[in-house]
């Protein structure tokens, strides 16, 4: 490699100025030096990044948090629909659960620099335009994970009553508004969940889980009275394949199997692998789980809990006739090859026994859905519905299938990301959603530096102002938005409520009720 002499400065005018004693440095690293000095002073003339941030849970927060740091002086909008943030960590963990919302920590610090902007109570796509962020944004990131869940489509699903959504109940006994009146009938002594993620497996402790030890948590007062006079003895956990294939974690097995007075049915042996030595790890911990008793047995327990499988849901039914309650679940047995028990990915064969269920509850976890922003087609935001994302590659980066397949730069849709649940799916926990979010950040910050194109020209050469002049139209169309300060003013009303109860907080299930509290 050729060298030539050049004294070693931060100064651009250095660079082409040789000096009295000059170092030698080889040809190729002094263009990779001038290239970076003039990169830097390049982004020192730009306009700062401006990015609106639609969804204030996990996702949007982590996203956020990477790119501020990988973007110097970028500002961020967080949009979300409710009067407070937080997401599916303070409407989705459960209420027992208290560790995991640990992150809020991380996100208080986020949203407490100048850089950022909480704008809560203004729904994208509903009381704001999607289009309208357009012309005052360098990019959109679309966070705002699953809003619905997936249903059986069977007979009296939607008729017949006592069947609920395990997401409806999570959301019920978490406060959020939407499922605030749900008001579920636990009158009767048996509940079935179809459905064998850890969702099921946290409505089935709640449901069993001792009422002092309730109590002490975050779960609305409302349904902390309502679980206090349950009549559930008996819950079932119904899986369409087996053991080894149900999608729970050993964590979530194991806190059943240690709730007080509560057994744990044992489970049929010819279900389970002869040879569980052979398993990997993580399969193996689960089946030496599942093959042990649990703390309480079931002769001196007050209520029990029980794992079904390689059965599909075929019809609710009820002895009163459409419209009335809910009294037995037809079942379809199913059959699962010896030689596939121990593939995690094996398929069933659906056999023509039925098998009837007797119950008055039934709860549908089968996985939750994302659904397109309106306005989506406007903007030119393609939708996958039967996946429930936003098309992307893989990175974040939005893509326009109808101008390129995946991965080609001429699908991009320029300043578009997503991140979480809308981008991959709603599948993992909050560890796997940040580190989703990193990388969707990392692409973002790799396309501002390298001047690509974002919603309104090239990286640094926008003129968008963000929420400097995105007030203006929100202050034209009358909306109440609800900013940090706001949100720990409800914050704070939710801890005092909950003092009084002696728990760490009592949300306010209503968004007017939050609202009042600013008034």
């Amino acid at each position: 490699m050729a060298s030539i002499p050049i004294p070693i400065t931060n100064g651009i005018s250095h660079l082409l100025a040789l000096g009295s004693r000059p170092k030698t440095v080889p040809l190729r690293q002094l263009f990779l030096r001038a290239n970076s000095v003039l990169s830097a002073a390049r982004h020192l003339s730009q306009k700062p990044f401006r990015i609106a941030v639609v969804g204030s849970g996990p996702a949007g927060f982590y996203t956020a948090l990477k790119v501020m740091s990988k973007i110097s002086g970028s500002q961020v909008d967080m949009y979300e629909s409710l009067p407070v943030p937080y997401g599916l960590v303070r409407f989705g963990v459960a209420p027992d659960h208290p560790e995991v919302k640990n992150c809020q920590q991380r996100f208080e610090a986020v949203a407490s620099t100048p850089r950022f902007n909480f704008i809560g109570n203004i729904s994208i796509g509903k009381d704001l335009p999607l289009e309208s962020l357009r012309n005052h944004y360098d990019a959109i990131l679309l966070a705002y994970g699953a809003s619905e869940d997936k249903e059986l489509n069977i007979p009296g699903e939607a008729s017949l009553k006592g069947i609920y959504s395990a997401r409806a109940f999570v959301g019920w006994y978490n406060g959020l508004p939407q499922y605030s009146h749900l008001d579920p009938n636990l009158q009767g002594e048996d509940a079935v969940i179809i459905g064998q993620g850890n969702v099921a497996l946290d409505v089935a402790r709640i449901l069993l889980s001792d009422f002092d030890t309730l109590r002490k948590t975050d779960i609305t007062e409302y349904a902390l009275s309502k679980l206090a006079s349950s009549q559930i003895k008996k819950v079932t956990i119904i899986g369409r394949r087996g053991p080894l294939q149900a999608a729970f974690t050993i964590k979530e097995a194991r806190e059943l199997m240690h709730l007080p007075s509560v057994a744990f049915v044992p489970l049929e042996a010819n279900l389970l692998p002869k040879d569980i030595s052979s398993l990997s790890r993580t399969p193996k911990r689960l089946m030496q789980l599942l093959l042990k008793e649990s703390s309480t047995m079931e002769s001196s327990a007050s209520k029990s809990w029980g794992l079904r499988f390689l059965l599909s849901p075929l019809a609710f039914r009820s002895c009163f006739g459409d419209g009335g309650d809910l009294t037995h679940i037809d079942f379809l047995q199913n059959t699962l090859d010896s030689s596939e028990m121990l593939n995690l990915d094996a398929k069933t064969t659906h056999t023509d026994i039925i098998e009837s269920v007797p119950t008055s509850l039934a709860f549908r976890s089968i996985g939750y859905k994302s659904l397109a922003l309106p306005g989506f087609s406007e903007f030119g935001i393609p939708f996958d519905n039967l996946k429930g994302i936003i098309p992307n590659d893989a990175c974040g980066r939005a893509l326009n299938t109808s101008l390129g397949g995946l991965g080609k730069a001429s699908g991009y849709i320029p300043g578009v990301y997503c991140s979480g649940w809308v981008k991959r799916g709603p599948s993992g926990v909050i560890a796997s959603t940040m580190s989703d979010a990193f990388e969707t950040a990392e692409a973002i910050a790799q396309d501002w530096h390298e001047g690509k194109p974002f919603l309104n020209g090239n990286g640094g050469n926008s003129h968008a102002q963000g929420w400097k002049s995105m007030q203006e139209e929100i202050q034209q169309r009358n909306l109440r938005r609800v900013d940090w300060d706001d949100w720990k003013k409800i914050d704070s009303a939710e801890q005092n409520r909950g003092g009084v109860v002696g728990k760490a907080r009592e949300k306010i299930s209503s968004v007017q009720e939050m609202l009042a509290v600013l008034d």
